[in-house]
């Protein structure tokens, strides 16, 4: 009788294998593609993957499809992708690679989609954008930013109590305030505020546009920004708007991060030998 029973225990272990190789040969099929590797770094940075675990990435580290980048508070960090395409992240930044995919031979099935969470970024566009550029998208929380060939920055201020207190008195210094029946603050004027030293900018996104041109659009509308334009959305309510002069927008990484780390491979970078530290 003890036989029978070995037997089934010794199929049941066997089954157990093969499901485990089976979920372990899916888990390789679902693996997150390799999009791009971190060039330049100033700092401390760390990527935040969809089931939890968060790496702190080094030089040469590779960066995937669906990583959520962060940089702290000191850290500037460049990511070059697979189309050479490059995103320096300024400190303090959160950034989101959604879903990347480039293939030289198939593009068609070209994909560029980021979000930009807080803080801000310069962006420079590979081979991607420049044969597919409507399949770019850079999402923030007041607009997205498409591009047309384009090297810009983009900048996040978030809403503060500095920022509230300078909107109040704006608005009682302005005469405006004094008649009920006058129109609201406009977002250009809040935009264009001069503040004391040590001010802070409204909150919303601020662009600048290096190169090309890019497309800033929401809800509330859109508008196109030139080489040596500036825009500002502060919202989804609000449309973007042409400002007629640098609102403050500061982006100054080393000098290093301006020297050019050479191309990358077309098909996906080399295999780092770089091994980042995992958090579970």
């Amino acid at each position: 009788m003890s036989q029978p029973k070995n037997s089934l225990v010794v199929r049941a272990l066997l089954n157990g294998l093969l499901l485990l190789a089976l979920c372990g040969a899916a888990g390789a099929g679902w693996a997150a593609q390799v999009v791009g590797t971190v060039v330049q770094l100033s700092g401390p940075l760390l990527s935040k993957k969809a089931d939890g675990v968060v790496r702190i990435l080094s030089m040469r580290s590779e960066v995937e499809s669906g990583d959520m980048l962060v940089t702290e508070k000191n850290t500037y960090a460049m990511v070059k992708f697979i189309d050479n395409s490059e995103i320096t992240l300024k400190p303090g930044t959160t950034f989101k690679v959604e879903n990347f995919s480039y293939d030289a031979g198939k593009p068609e099935a070209d994909n560029a989609s980021f979000s930009l969470v807080k803080g801000g970024l310069r962006s420079v566009t590979g081979l991607l954008g420049k044969r597919n550029k409507e399949k770019f998208a850079m999402k923030t929380p007041s607009a997205t930013i498409g591009i047309r060939g384009t090297t810009f920055i983009a900048d996040i201020v978030e809403p503060s109590e500095e920022a509230v207190a300078a909107r109040l008195a704006y608005n009682l210094a302005s005469t405006a305030s004094l008649d009920a029946l006058a129109a609201p603050v406009r977002p250009l004027m809040l935009a264009q505020l001069t503040l004391p030293p040590g001010g802070v900018r409204a909150p919303g996104l601020y662009v600048q546009v290096l190169d090309g041109l890019i497309h800033v659009t929401n809800p509330s509308g859109s508008s196109n920004f030139s080489a040596g334009q500036f825009g500002y959305t502060p919202s989804l309510r609000t449309p973007p708007v042409v400002l007629p002069a640098n609102p403050g927008i500061q982006f100054a990484p080393p000098p290093v991060f301006n020297q050019s780390t050479g191309p990358s491979s077309s098909t996906g970078p080399g295999k780092s030998n770089v091994i980042d530290c995992e958090v579970r």
